[in-house]
């Protein structure tokens, strides 16, 4: 049902002409359709147009797709502690641009690993995944956790207060973004059993 309404609601809202009043009786059609035709209506869908079907295709997966946040963690661990400091000495100090602070360049090098992270978990609260996007936050996380507990990279040296300051952002734009009850105290106990050296913070904010 959910994916009728992305799709079909989309493509009203973008291309239609119709008044207010016409949009929003079309809404409420779609608001009425049982479980039995909307499988039917995305069946016929499909049929009649291939980009809608690639379409439903790539939605379907989205729901379908499972989230580990140990997984995820793990990855963002990976993906930061490869961050080379020869990177922060070639790019930084006096430039043809000007002069670039090594600091901030590395804190920037270690925001742009997180992007990609970051976008995943915006996906899921933007399609209502609530739980996926929960999940992908603990994840995330936590691999940023672990690579402050655990990082021996010189490049570490260089971005001191990344890791502190993208925890703390990362878990406020989730939490903006996050309407149920239930995930906000999971997430509480979350931070509380595993991060008990920035719970302060996160209280605070």
């Amino acid at each position: 049902m959910l994916l009728i309404n992305e799709q079909m609601t989309q493509g009203s809202t973008k291309k239609s002409t119709l008044p207010p009043s016409k949009l929003a009786i079309n809404k409420q059609v779609l608001d009425d359709v049982s479980s039995e035709y909307a499988h039917k209506i995305l069946i016929r869908l499909a049929n009649e147009d291939a980009k809608i079907s690639k379409r439903i295709e790539e939605i379907a997966l989205e729901y379908l797709t499972d989230v580990y946040p140990d997984g995820i963690a793990e990855n963002v661990f990976c993906d930061l502690d490869i961050l080379d400091v020869d990177d922060v000495w070639k790019n930084s100090g006096s430039t043809r641009y000007g002069y670039v602070d090594p600091y901030e360049l590395a804190f920037e090098m270690f925001e742009e690993v997180l992007e990609p992270y970051i976008d995943d978990l915006r996906k899921c609260q933007e399609l209502s995944m609530d739980e996926k996007a929960k999940r992908h936050c603990m994840g995330i996380l936590k691999g940023i956790d672990q690579f402050e507990r655990e990082a021996t990279t010189e490049f570490k040296d260089w971005a001191v207060d990344a890791p502190h300051e993208n925890f703390i952002q990362i878990f406020k734009e989730w939490r903006k973004e996050n309407n149920n009850t239930k995930n906000l105290e999971e997430m509480d106990e979350f931070i509380t059993r595993n991060f008990p050296k920035w719970y302060g913070s996160v209280l605070k904010e």
